[in-house]
């Protein structure tokens, strides 16, 4: 049973949404309908309330190096306002979460970063932190405000323009840069950021005035169900099931994040992807499509074309948008090539599948 609650839950509640256990947090799945949220995203611009998403505040003196040896990409690049998206890995290269680093302004002369765990992460991710700041003795302080700081995203075509109907214009905002900005009278760190595949943004205030923005925006309210058929048409991965440290551990070039490994930071798990960048992986995770009727579920056996089994679906559904049923899983790297024929075996019956580019939807 779910133990924490967002802020905004009996906002939720009110709607008559629909609720699901998600890392922990009591979430809405649904309000109006997964497809009706979905294509309201797609067409023009929906809410969601992410609050069970991770808020880890890291600064001081060591903070730039405390973030840069804990993820793969590149902390030192990021000027204040600058986002960038990290795998956190561990001494195998195996990717423990995968996050967005936001370079805040200086904090009394000193550097400050937020990150964001997903969801049920925050405590692992903190303590991370912490632990690895005594063991190299740096100077960090690392607060988890986790449940302090709520996160809404506002997705779509039209987002910028409902963004300018309650609050400042933040329509100069560059892909994957942030800022303070006034919205709803409420200052919120505003970040072109998000997980649909459309325009955007994220926003981060305190809990306690999160319901003031939410309230002003006049938009769809949308759930997680339609947040996850919105990232998988956008080839988007979500920790815990495309992969876990746990129960399907992966390193970034296994999961094709290779693009997040910078091998001029001397982060935990560099030896480990330096020798896999070199020699290559065994498996990757690839897209595909079911050519024939049916919807891949996670744990569905992939065979290859001759019936032997080669992997297991990590997400799959019917896409709302392309009216096909699509999926992810990882297969031996000698059957990642676009076009190549897979089976997808749902309910025991083996469906004729293609190997897919990624994303399915530009």
């Amino acid at each position: 049973m779910a133990e924490r609650t967002p802020p905004l839950h009996d906002e939720h509640r009110a709607a008559d949404a629909d609720f699901t256990d998600f890392g922990g947090w009591s979430m809405p799945v649904e309000f109006d309908g997964i497809r009706t949220e979905h294509e309201a995203v797609r067409e023009s611009v929906g809410r969601f309330d992410v609050s069970h998403m991770g808020q880890v505040v890291v600064s001081g003196p060591g903070a730039t190096e405390l973030m840069d040896r804990l993820t793969t990409n590149d902390v030192e690049a990021l000027s204040v306002g600058d986002a960038q998206y990290a795998a956190i890995t561990d001494e195998r290269g195996v990717m423990l979460d995968d996050t967005v680093v936001y370079r805040l302004p200086d904090r009394q002369a000193q550097p400050a970063y937020r990150f964001v765990p997903n969801a049920g992460h925050d405590e692992q991710m903190a303590e991370r932190w912490r632990s690895h700041r005594d063991r190299w003795g740096l100077a960090a302080e690392v607060d988890d405000r986790t449940g302090e700081d709520a996160m809404l995203a506002i997705q779509g075509p039209e987002a910028m323009a409902a963004m300018a109907e309650i609050g400042e214009d933040v329509s100069d905002l560059g892909r994957f840069e942030a800022r303070w900005a006034d919205v709803a009278g409420v200052e919120c760190w505003v970040a072109r950021t998000g997980y649909t595949g459309e325009d955007g943004v994220e926003l981060i205030c305190p809990a306690g005035v999160v319901d003031t923005v939410w309230n002003e925006l006049d938009c769809q309210r949308c759930g997680l169900g339609a947040r996850d058929t919105l990232r998988l048409e956008a080839g988007l991965l979500l920790s815990g099931q495309d992969f876990d440290a746990e129960d399907n551990p992966r390193t970034p070039y296994e999961a094709d994040l290779g693009f997040v490994v910078e091998f001029d930071s001397d982060f935990v798990g560099l030896d480990a992807l330096a020798e896999q960048a070199e020699e290559g992986v065994a498996e990757r995770i690839v897209g595909f499509e079911l050519e024939e009727r049916g919807v891949p579920r996670h744990g569905y056996s992939i065979e290859s074309a001759d019936g032997e089994t080669i992997g297991e679906v990590t997400s799959g559904t019917m896409s709302p948008t392309l009216d096909e049923a699509i999926g992810l899983g990882y297969v031996p790297i000698d059957y990642t090539e676009p076009g190549t024929d897979l089976r997808i075996v749902v309910r025991d019956d083996p469906k004729v599948a293609t190997v897919r580019e990624l994303p399915f939807l530009e």
